[in-house]
């Protein structure tokens, strides 16, 4: 195939496969074709997974699926299958499983050769085009592996089988008589204290990964059990990273993870997912603390989504590549001159002080990474300045540097709206309303709803991708799970029943279409979809809570917002199905602790009887949201005709009414309700 030749991927939307649509490589999307092929011309499948903003993709891209004499032998030997793994979780997350396997490790991109009928019998990540420093070469192993299925065959395929044999066993699953107590999340904060840098925050060491749902467990631990360290690690690390390069201190908006224990050099690219979980994790920890510095931050998270990461329709785009111009980083990245150049000498030298931008850089190329090495007061104090003024002062030169910076040329923006990273956003925009009150919040979490209603829900069924007016592949479990999540954040905040009744319409259908009658707990492809060698279920947590976890807890606050306890029974299963790993190794289940905790209790149930435009209703609603409370669920009752819905779904609230015309509460705790109160001051005090 000649370089200038487009191959089959041209014909699709994602970001990612478009971008090698113009390879030599005959690449092929995934799809029954292409398997057809191989069995028809008898050849092996290469598969290469990755997404569009991943940094060693474009290396190997450019290495090997960019080079001819590669292409050639792909071409001739094997067919070549490209996935976006954002698009399809569902295939990278089976053959993932078979990378880890075989290796021990994996990451993207994912390599792996299979047989016609889709088994595994070799699998890696990146690879150089030749070999160097240890790693095999690809053009060494794809001709070495063509030699073996031309000579010895039998030895590839029964390799086939035994590693599909040994993932399929792996990821069953055998539910427990028990369920985790406080003793499993005992033991997960204890894991957690054991792995944490008392020195620089977070856990482990380079590289380090954000982990927000880490931190939020911990936030629940500190509520339950007053252990006073468990909030030290949450505000160590979130004031690291929030001071560190991994921060962008010009533009806002969190890079990926850390590639040292300082916090300082990140890898650039920039998740919406990450954005969102922080933001939440930010959010919580100023419900905690009211510190000024979680505040500012989440805030400015929000600030960052709604103008680089928010499409024109409302809805989010999905990422920020690390790369601009072939070199990662390029586009965040300064100099002294360059900050001079914009600001002045004066105010330029402040600023490079501050920010830790040095004539010899922090970075390669001699250029610098903005961070803050100490903070401002401290800052201000060794020179003799106001804090205030200090802070008036960079937060001009931040705005001024800012233009400057979007004159350069950007990383690539990965512009695929997909349905569960969106609804991760929408909680966290709907949680960002409730303890900041800023409308805007509540309007774009709105807004994206409504897209995804419109564009990427047929009935009860959901589609995982959007680009480009193109929608693509069946909803997987974390596209119903993280949406559920958004809804009943946004109807706690916006107390629209709508959102409530959609919410559960769509637990039903996830319970329909998901759920392991035999073993518990929910599969990751629905019932419709294409089968796999392996339908998993998942559980640990990745860079984000697994889809189990997430909904289990949204199973919980459900049923305590409707009392329907057949929604809690089947939390319970989740946790019984999963019980074994996550008791044996409970820091891989931090959010699924988090449900743990929330089942324990002792819960709170409150129902406001009011309409929302009522001042005593909202006199109320802030006596609850300025408060972390972790095991409550909010349910506003309107005195019109819109709580007649609210009594369909919740009969319960069938007797209650408001006082005197005003708002009234009604809460309930470890299944005692209290006396009705119309005064916020009474209600803080029983919440508390």
């Amino acid at each position: 195939m000649p370089d200038t030749e487009e191959n089959r991927l041209i014909h699709e939307q994602s970001p990612y496969l478009l971008q090698h649509a113009n390879n030599p490589v005959a690449w092929y999307p995934w799809g029954e074709e292409a398997f057809d092929t191989a069995k028809r011309e008898d050849k092996p499948v290469f598969l290469s997974i990755g997404y569009a903003t991943c940094h060693w993709c474009h290396v190997m891209a450019h290495e090997s699926f960019e080079d001819a004499g590669v292409a050639r032998m792909l071409n001739e030997q094997y067919i070549s299958v490209k996935v976006d793994r954002e698009e399809r979780p569902d295939v990278d997350q089976v053959y993932m499983s078979v990378c880890q396997a075989l290796t021990g490790q994996g990451g993207w991109p994912l390599s792996v050769f299979l047989t016609p009928e889709k088994k595994p019998f070799f699998a890696g990540t990146y690879f150089p085009k030749t070999s160097r420093m240890g790693m095999p070469g690809f053009l060494d192993l794809i001709e070495k592996i063509t030699t073996l299925w031309r000579e010895d065959r039998g030895k590839l395929l029964s390799a086939g089988e035994d590693v599909t044999a040994h993932v399929q066993k792996a990821y069953a699953t055998e539910p427990s008589d028990r369920i985790p107590g406080e003793e499993a999340l005992q033991a997960c904060y204890a894991q957690l204290a054991a792995n944490f840098d008392s020195e620089r925050g977070g856990f482990g060491s380079a590289p380090k990964f954000p982990a927000p749902h880490h931190l939020t467990f911990l936030l629940r631990w500190y509520k339950r059990s007053g252990e006073t360290q468990a909030l030290e690690m949450v505000e160590k690390t979130l004031r690291a990273m929030r001071a560190g390069g991994i921060y962008d201190q010009i533009g806002y908006g969190f890079h990926r993870y850390s590639v040292d224990k300082e916090w300082l050099v990140p890898h650039f690219e920039k998740m919406l997912y990450d954005q969102a979980l922080l933001a939440i994790a930010y959010t919580e920890a100023y419900q905690v603390t009211h510190e000024r510095v979680y505040e500012k931050t989440a805030r400015e998270v929000f600030t960052y989504v709604l103008r680089d990461m928010m499409g024109p329709e409302g809805a989010f785009y999905s990422a920020q590549d690390a790369d601009s111009e072939g070199e990662e980083g390029l586009y965040y990245v300064w100099t002294p001159e360059e900050i001079m150049g914009v600001l002045g000498k004066e105010e330029g030298q402040l600023f490079c002080e501050f920010y830790g931008i040095r004539p010899e850089g922090n970075f390669e190329g001699g250029k610098s990474i903005a961070h803050i090495p100490v903070d401002a007061e401290t800052f201000a104090a060794k020179r003799d300045m106001d804090v205030a003024q200090l802070k008036e002062s960079l937060g001009q030169a931040r705005e001024a540097l800012f233009p400057v910076r979007e004159e350069r040329i950007p990383p690539l923006k990965d512009d695929k709206i997909l349905t569960a990273w969106n609804g991760l956003m929408i909680a966290a925009l709907a949680k960002g309303y409730q303890m900041f009150g800023e409308d805007v919040y509540l309007d774009a979490a709105r807004g994206a709803t409504t897209f995804i209603f419109d564009h990427l829900k047929e009935d009860d069924w959901l589609i995982r991708r959007y680009r480009d007016g193109h929608t693509a592949h069946r909803a997987c479990l974390d596209d119903y799970a993280y949406l559920i999540w958004g809804l009943i954040e946004l109807y706690e905040a916006a107390f629209d029943v709508y959102y409530l009744e959609e919410a559960l319409a769509l637990t039903e259908a996830m319970l329909e279409r998901f759920w392991d009658e035999a073993g518990g707990g929910f599969f990751f492809t629905g019932i419709e979809g294409e089968q796999l060698i392996l339908r998993s279920k998942e559980v640990q947590d990745g860079a984000i809570p697994s889809a189990n976890s997430v909904a289990a807890l949204n199973l919980l606050r459900l049923g305590r917002l409707t009392g329907k306890m057949s929604l809690e029974n089947a939390a319970e299963r989740v946790f019984r199905a999963f019980a074994k790993t996550a008791i044996a190794y409970p820091t891989a289940h931090s959010h699924l602790m988090a449900g743990v905790d929330f089942m324990l209790g002792p819960g709170q149930e409150l129902v406001i009887v009011g309409n929302a435009q009522w001042e005593s209703t909202y006199r109320m609603l802030d006596s609850v949201w300025s408060r972390f409370l972790p095991h409550l669920v909010t349910l506003l009752r309107p005195v019109d005709s819109e709580g007649d819905r609210v009594v369909r779904l919740c009969p319960f609230t069938q007797s209650m009414a408001a006082a005197d015309g005003r708002a009234t509460a009604y809460l309930c705790r470890r299944h005692t309700c209290q006396s009705p109160t119309t005064d916020p001051e009474t209600l803080a005090g029983l919440l508390s």
